[in-house]
């Protein structure tokens, strides 16, 4: 089977590499990545750690569409050579390799991070919620989110407007916006009213479409829209 893996270092240019892999059963992507750079390229740069689709980190774009290499057998891929291409909308670091950082600093932009209420500022435990709650059930499929960035590299406004937080850091927002425990939710709301926040999104859904963990971002800021707009009319929450 012919791999064509995207290769770039800085000052280099850009270009794809053909190789060559002897495909067994049950080969995954990333089992013949891991076999070119031992065998025959030790040059080749690429993430990966668990290797059974738990850490996200080898997140790529495969045959066009973002995939977790370790999860994607070649024998389910189409006939034909393969292309491997690292993720959209990050900055290179090499070959395969993408710099997750601006997804971490949307996130601290939209204050996505946890903020204690007063009640364990004041040294109270915290509100208890079961998972079989309703708080909990609202938001039990968004926190699955393990941060590998494909639905950042499948949305078209990511890539359009650099100021647009992007699926990821909205979904974070969601589920920090319905937790009860959660101090932070006015300056949420005010961070989600700007111009290039919950409006960029056009609803094409391609964060869902590919979200490994079968989360829908998309279903995520509607449900943020939909709070900012009870909000604005004075009749929502905060």
């Amino acid at each position: 089977m012919v791999l064509r893996v995207f290769r770039w270092s800085p000052g280099s240019r850009e270009r794809l590499q053909k190789y060559w892999v002897k495909a067994r059963h049950g080969m995954t992507v990333l089992d013949a990545l891991v076999e070119l750079q031992r065998n025959s390229d030790a040059t080749l740069a690429f993430r990966y750690a668990c290797r059974v689709g738990m850490c996200g980190s080898c997140a790529m774009v495969v045959n066009g569409r973002e995939r977790w290499a370790c999860r994607t057998l070649l024998s389910n891929l189409a006939r034909g050579p393969v292309t491997v291409r690292p993720l959209y909308q990050f900055p290179l670091i090499r070959d395969l390799v993408v710099d997750m950082a601006p997804m971490k600093n949307k996130m601290l932009e939209m204050k996505a991070v946890f903020v204690p209420g007063r009640r364990a500022m004041a040294g109270d435990e915290f509100a208890q919620i079961g998972s079989r709650s309703r708080e909990r059930r609202a938001i039990d499929a968004a926190i699955e989110c393990i941060g590998c960035g494909m639905c950042v590299s499948a949305c078209t406004m990511v890539g359009h407007d650099p100021r647009f937080p992007g699926p990821a850091a909205l979904t974070r927002v969601f589920t920090l916006q319905r937790d009860s425990r959660d101090g932070a939710h006015a300056g949420r709301s005010l961070a989600v009213l700007a111009e290039d926040v919950l409006t960029r999104c056009h609803g094409q859904a391609n964060c869902t479409a590919v979200c490994p963990m079968e989360i829908s971002p998309t279903d995520s800021i509607l449900a943020l829209r939909r709070r900012a707009v009870l909000r604005l009319l004075g009749i929502g929450p905060r």
